[in-house]
């Protein structure tokens, strides 16, 4: 990383090259087969191994301005998808030097804030086409039946399938049928399309008047459209504001966690499929992630055969949780019902003792410390307490409230306490000689479904504790592996808690390699929000590098639009004559900067998994596969065939490979488009900040002083 900002210009853009600097760090983690990296503390001489973007960036030590820039928006990317940063880092390293190659032809600012993101609203409303509903994507991967061939050979003929739902297929069909050039500029190519929803207008229409499918964060009223499947979305025109935290949801992270999805666990959704198609489903987003997919499954079959019990359908990213264990062979992962965490060897003799035995159990939303006090509660700062209750004996008073903590529970029969928070080491010690069990550091979601099956109440003080509060039925046993056997890890000792109908899964993660334990949790969890957010939008992608290649298609067709005919959108668009000449002049060569971040976001995927032997020749077979659209006549169509056989910009190489014929790759439709988002408005705020700082007021003060040559005047 030193050695990336030593090349960093002085008189370019700084925010700019140092964004692009950071960017290239992360080029290997790009596309499923990722490459490990070392990031090495250069004080301590420390390492660490990490194969995602997030613990990459956790890893540096972002002193810019830029770079706490980027470490926030992927914060927020992850926070809310847990999938897309891989892309959104890449993105903007690409689209940072795109933008100072258009600096360096003399661009102006404005055009260039202005082109391109008029331009990313024009490709997220024109790759709506390639989003294709939940119901029917399970309905084409549960088909058991070898299907004939979809696609004439030597066409663009596309038969009826269940992919498609009827309106979809019908614009595909309605797609293909238009003579090649007759996609005009001025008016829609397709007029019944234009029916197909509200707003909805040709792809190839101005893209400065063209309101996107794809709803901007923070503006996210959706409507169903009756008979389709396909959710439509308003878009209002996007303004750059300085802000930290770019786009966030107004929905809560912990809403959407518990969010139902009706249809696609329940036996009506596909017949007696519906699970094993949801499971394929999970192979479909996983990219390759083969252990996680055995565990999601696992996940997804208990929630069917629960919900199919209980009158329920949904799957609940809350009801799931992980538990590491270091020293087992990966073979040993699997999914357990119930909560199983790590304890001490202390610990797991108590529990040993409990096995077999109802436990009564207490739940504590808090700290298990004498000091604690709820949030409510807090001291002010300002003052500080030297001695609250005199006692000669030195710890007295801890020696006291251990007393008293200790009758609390043996006076209600508690065997079994989950601590949200610490607990106090002393307590610990003394609660074991009794043969209580104490847990701390028990997430929410685990207490919550404790207490549901238990009727325990979770409590802040032992002092407000009651006989209503205590549940009973509560089991604790030591955890068991696949084959039976007690595992003992030396220092830690797993240990099951478990009560009867309880709705939490525990999926165990096993291996022996320490430096890929947090890999192997980071990447199941990424496959779990891939699914949960698929369901949530109940449509996906086609995968593949689909989506990017229709937006180069479209981007190529909007450059070549007639100048007469962008002046007069230009003109509508902006006040001023003479920004609305400066776009209409620098249009084409912003929108071809916009279009090299997925070119080479193309490219590099295909370096990466072994599909080609350079980025040359990886974006000679981009360029082949957009030639080859362009003759079509249908870019999505063309797509859409290749996706189906398989063929589009894939190799014999990968995860996939033995699969191509089988297994389609999907990708999710709100975090790929948020991770466009996010990635344009931060090069653009850099951009943009830039500009402003160098062209304020003391500019010419700044020009006559001898740190001019730091800045760039523009």
């Amino acid at each position: 990383l030193p050695m990336a900002f030593k090349a960093v210009n002085a008189r370019r853009h700084i925010g700019l090259q140092e964004l692009s600097a950071l960017a290239v760090a992360g080029r290997t983690l790009l596309g499923p087969m990722k490459s490990w990296k070392f990031i090495v503390d250069e004080g301590t001489n420390q390492s660490t191994l990490i194969c995602s973007v997030v613990r990459l960036i956790e890893s540096l030590d972002l002193t810019s301005a830029a770079g706490q820039l980027l470490n926030e928006t992927i914060q927020a990317q992850n926070k809310e998808f847990k999938t897309g940063m891989s892309t959104l880092l890449f993105l903007v390293g690409a689209w940072s030097n795109a933008i100072l190659e258009c600096l360096q032809q003399n661009v102006p600012v404005s055009a260039i804030v202005s082109v391109m993101s008029e331009g990313l609203n024009s490709c997220c409303e024109r790759v709506q086409c390639l989003q294709i509903p939940i119901h029917d994507v399970n309905q084409e991967l549960c088909s058991s039946s070898v299907r004939p061939d979809t696609f004439k050979s030597g066409t663009c003929q596309i038969e009826h399938d269940s992919l498609l739902n009827p309106q979809v297929f019908m614009y595909f069909q309605r797609e293909i049928s238009a003579p090649e050039g007759a996609n005009s500029i001025n008016s829609c190519s397709h007029p019944d399309d234009c029916d197909f929803n509200k707003g909805l207008v040709s792809p190839l229409a101005s893209f400065g008047s063209v309101a996107s499918l794809v709803k901007p964060a923070g503006n996210r009223s959706a409507s169903m459209v009756s008979g389709s499947g396909i959710i439509a979305s308003s878009c209002n025109k996007q303004k750059l504001t300085h802000s930290r935290y770019f786009n966030t949801l107004g929905k809560s992270h912990s809403s959407s966690q518990q969010g139902s999805f009706q249809g696609y666990l329940s036996g009506q959704a596909a017949g007696p499929h519906s699970c094993y198609g949801l499971g394929h489903l999970a192979m479909a987003l996983s990219h390759g992630n083969q252990t996680s997919v055995k565990l999601l499954q696992s996940i997804v079959e208990y929630q069917q055969e629960r919900a199919e019990h209980s009158d329920s359908s949904h799957f609940n990213t809350a009801e799931i949780v992980t538990c590491c264990l270091l020293g087992l062979p990966e073979s040993y992962s699997h999914v357990s019902p119930g909560f199983v965490t790590l304890v001490s060897p202390e610990q797991a003799t108590v529990t040993k003792h409990l096995e077999d035995k109802p436990l009564r159990i207490l739940l504590m939303d808090g700290d298990l410390t004498e000091q604690y006090r709820h949030l409510g509660f807090n001291r002010p700062r300002n003052v500080q307490t030297i001695l609250e209750h005199p006692s000669l004996q030195k710890g007295g008073a801890e020696d006291l409230w251990l007393s008293s903590v200790l009758s609390i529970l043996i006076r209600f029969e508690v065997n079994l306490v989950l601590v949200r928070g610490n607990v106090c080491e002393n307590l610990m010690e003394r609660c074991i000689a009794n043969h209580i069990l104490v847990i701390g550091s028990v997430s929410w979601d685990v207490m919550c479904a404790f207490g549901e099956v238990t009727s325990a109440q979770a409590v802040t003080y032992l002092t407000q504790l009651k006989a209503s509060c205590v549940g009973t039925r509560a089991q604790v046993e030591l955890w068991k592996a696949h084959d039976g056997r007690v595992v003992d890890l030396g220092e830690l000792v797993p240990i099951r808690i478990k009560a009867q109908a309880i709705p939490l899964l525990t999926a165990v993660l096993t291996t022996t390699v320490a430096s890929k334990m947090q890999l192997i949790e980071d990447q199941f969890w990424t496959l779990v929000y891939r699914l949960h957010h698929a369901l949530n939008d109940k449509k996906v992608f086609l995968g593949g590098g689909a989506v990017e290649l229709l937006c180069l298609s479209h981007i190529q067709t909007l450059t070549e639009q007639p100048l007469q005919s962008a002046n007069k959108n230009a003109v509508k668009g902006f006040h001023s004559p003479w920004l609305a000449a400066s776009v209409t002049e620098y249009k084409s060569v912003v929108l071809q900067a916009l279009a090299s971040g997925w070119k080479r976001y193309l490219s590099v995927i295909m370096c990466n998994a072994a599909k080609a032997a350079s980025e040359l020749e990886a974006s000679t077979s981009v360029d082949h596969h957009l030639k080859r659209a362009a003759a079509c006549g249908s870019p999505s169509a063309y797509i859409l065939k290749e996706f189906r056989r398989g063929a589009l910009l894939r190799g014999g190489s990968g995860p996939l490979a033995d699969h191509r014929e089988d297994l389609k790759v999907y990708d999710n439709v709100t975090a790929k488009t948020e991770a466009w988002r996010r990635a344009l408005d931060l090069v653009l705020l850099v951009l943009q900040t830039d500009a402003e700082i160098i062209t304020g007021p003391k500019r010419n003060e700044m020009v006559n002083s001898h740190a001019s040559g730091e800045f760039m005047f523009l």
